[in-house]
């Protein structure tokens, strides 16, 4: 009987002690287990965002830039004046040669350029000079391509008559103080003679001696109160553009070619 209770007794401690280790094993799996998951969907994120970083900063191959100061010969398809032109009114011009960038043609030769005009002053007298204010709006590529633009007049090299006086582009009248003085002395001469003659006609010596003086005051009068010149810029004048900040062109559809090729 003692050793029955003992052969049970000893059973019961052992099965005891097998569920207790069994246990502690369970725990440290599941602990384990919910680490994992947690971590797995952070790595998931991490793993994506690169990818959409690099996608997004990826430059565009095909993308050429026009620098700001650009300057590109141009000359005119028509004839423009200030004796008639008016704001608002259409320019007509085309490129002259060729924008060369890291040996490709930007700009090809023979490319259309539209503007507008913008401004006309009058020419008047004495001081007053004729002005006209022109922006180039866009750029039609041989292609039919179409950039805007943001250009001006930067120089009238064709124009022996006019001038830029100021970076939006102005041209002006050159000032004709020469002609003035040259058709004051002409006036004086035809007015001191008509003058001579009529004063002569009237009252002898004394009247043709004021009358020629008469003469050559008013003479000189009609010559300097005459209206100064217009600009005028013929077809085929040759201007200088100027892009005013940088252009991004299309090099595909500008159809982008080696130069000297």
């Amino acid at each position: 009987m003692r050793v029955l209770l003992a052969v049970l007794l000893g059973s019961g401690i052992a099965w005891g002690q097998a569920s207790d280790t069994a246990k502690p094993t369970d725990a440290p799996t599941q602990a384990a287990g919910a680490p994992q998951a947690d971590s797995a969907g952070p790595a998931k994120d991490l793993s994506t965002a690169p990818a959409a970083a690099t996608l997004a900063e990826a430059p565009d191959p095909n993308a050429a830039v026009i620098p700001a100061g650009t300057k590109i010969p141009l000359l005119l398809k028509q004839a423009i004046s200030t004796k008639n032109a008016r704001e608002g009114d259409a320019v007509y011009a085309a490129t002259a040669f060729p924008f060369v960038v890291n040996d490709r043609i930007l700009v090809p030769e023979g490319t259309y350029i539209q503007g507008k005009i913008m401004h006309t002053e009058h020419p008047g007298r004495s001081k007053k000079r004729a002005e006209m204010l022109i922006h180039f709006t866009s750029m039609i590529y041989p292609t039919g391509y179409t950039v805007m633009l943001p250009a001006s007049v930067e120089n009238t090299p064709g124009a022996d008559s006019n001038s830029v006086k100021d970076k939006e582009g102005t041209i002006q009248a050159d000032k004709d103080t020469g002609k003035r003085v040259e058709d004051a002395a002409k006036g004086a001469a035809v007015g001191g003679t008509v003058g001579g003659i009529a004063g002569a006609a009237a009252g002898g010596f004394n009247g043709a001696r004021y009358g020629g003086l008469l003469g050559i005051a008013g003479g000189v009068a009609w010559a300097l109160l005459k209206h100064g010149p217009d600009v005028k810029l013929d077809v085929g004048t040759s201007l200088e553009m100027e892009i005013q900040r940088p252009i991004t062109v299309d090099a595909t559809r500008i159809q982008v070619a080696k130069a000297g090729s």
